[in-house]
């Protein structure tokens, strides 16, 4: 099918995701649980011992969005008590989860942005308000790039996660503005720019990997980098 042809003149409010768009995801994910384990090992060795790597660790949380679907868009949330649910299975102290946890929170917010994310954000917020649109659990505020976002919105407190279009419409509110006159960006094809779609929005796909368009219609745009995007805007 034909993609929409993106209409820059309608674009009134930017709505952009953050994790694996503005910096790589896995590299942040797997410092901050190395660094949770080796607390563990320290601070509830039998845990440690018995969650030994992070696969084990990975498991468990995936055992807890079984036990708690309600958890499912509350990322912090889920891995509080999967580390919680570690250290009970392991007969470790459960209340070590709240400051396990909060070692991992701080670490996962130690990202490392895409070489162009800085210049795109500074591009954007210098013509349009921007709103960041995450079901992760990044503070853009203790990352440092917080001067950026008019609002961030995050599935965690908002209670549902993207591709549903109640969230998107948050954020089109939170940007004052309609739906139709937002622009959404994001690197993830059903829960970006099929959920902005969805939601009456344009969308530009952040598609580094050069993956094909899984879905019917295609999204406004398709661009590898972000420094495209802003060409696009330009």
């Amino acid at each position: 099918m034909l993609a929409p042809s993106l209409d820059v003149s309608r674009v009134r409010a930017i709505t952009i995701d953050l994790d694996d768009t503005l910096w790589p995801i896995w590299p942040t994910i797997s410092r901050a649980e190395a660094v949770l384990l080796d607390w563990l090992t320290h601070h509830a060795p039998a845990t440690a011992a018995l969650f030994s790597d992070v696969q084990a660790l990975r498991a468990i949380r995936d055992q807890m969005v079984t036990l708690r679907p309600d958890l499912r868009s509350d990322l912090s949330a889920l891995r509080r008590e999967s580390i919680r649910l570690a250290l009970t299975q392991a007969g470790d102290e459960p209340a070590l989860a709240e400051p396990a946890f909060d070692l991992f929170f701080a670490e996962r917010q130690r990202v490392e942005l895409f070489a162009d994310a800085h210049d795109t954000l500074a591009f954007l917020s210098s013509r349009y308000p921007v709103v960041a649109l995450s079901n992760g659990n990044a503070d853009v505020h203790r990352i440092g790039i917080g001067h950026y976002f008019r609002s961030s919105i995050s599935a965690s407190v908002f209670g549902v996660a993207k591709p549903d279009v109640r969230i998107f419409h948050a954020a089109a509110s939170a940007a004052q503005v309609a739906p139709h006159e937002v622009l959404h960006v994001g690197d993830d094809a059903t829960m970006d720019a099929q959920g902005a779609l969805d939601a009456g929005m344009q969308a530009v796909w952040l598609n580094a990997a050069n993956h094909p368009w899984p879905h019917g219609v295609p999204p406004h745009a398709t661009v590898d980098n972000l420094t495209t995007l802003c060409k696009l805007l330009a």
